[in-house]
């Protein structure tokens, strides 16, 4: 059976990032800090052989890979930016402030936080009530979101070879909502993946597994 290595980054720290607002499909700059995690992750990373290269086309995705890339041993890795993977489109509340948003949607279900809703819902149930909450219903429900996603994952199935280590940067929410539904409850997807972060995947044709989740310190596998 065909496996594919996917060793999913997410971005660096950005200046939303750092001021807790909504960025699903709105961007801001990579700040300092995460200038400097881009850098480190490209250090982990430098000695590995990929044979490909992908990220969300979001700018603070694509700032990211180049950073990763310069420091890779292997500088002809052909690269591929793809709307696939971008993160979770927040519609009405992209660029909001995170708390605020999140008490808003939480509250119709009793709840007062996105923490607390996690508590009491999954996280595909987030996007549906996050979907409602927007009144415009432009934020993306759970069947549109994973949609797009499915079709990434098919994208990297067809274009590499069994054995290949395929660098994917991406997003917070989307690659913790990859590890609840694929990781079989293994990893504490309560926690955020941090910024420049490592998580591994290994696709088959049959299926996805997480390997590890939110690697950020030790030896590579």
């Amino acid at each position: 059976m065909k496996t594919v290595n996917v060793y999913l980054i997410r971005h660096g720290q950005t200046y939303f990032n750092k001021y807790n607002k909504m960025q699903g499909w709105s961007d801001s700059p990579l700040t300092p800090a995460g200038i400097a995690g881009a850098h480190t992750v490209g250090e982990r990373l430098s000695h590995m052989t990929f044979t490909h290269a992908y990220s969300s086309d979001t700018t603070r995705a694509q700032h990211t890979m180049d950073i990763i890339l310069s420091h890779n041993l292997n500088t002809t890795i052909p690269y591929k930016t793809t709307p696939l993977f971008r993160e979770q489109f927040y519609g009405y509340f992209e660029g909001a402030d995170s708390a605020q948003t999140w008490y808003a949607i939480a509250m119709p279900h009793g709840q007062r936080n996105f923490g607390s809703l996690l508590q009491h819902h999954s996280l595909d149930e987030t996007k549906d009530f996050m979907h409602s909450a927007d009144p415009f219903h432009d934020a993306e429900n759970a069947v549109t979101y994973w949609t797009r996603l499915m079709k990434g994952f098919k994208m990297l199935r067809e274009e590499n070879r069994h054995g290949d280590n395929v660098l994917l940067v991406s997003h917070g929410t989307t690659i913790r909502s990859i590890t609840d539904k694929f990781g079989k409850g293994q990893f504490p997807v309560e926690e955020s993946p941090k910024n420049a972060s490592i998580t591994k995947l290994q696709l088959t044709d049959s299926g996805i597994t997480v390997v590890y989740y939110n690697n950020t310190a030790g030896l590579l596998q």
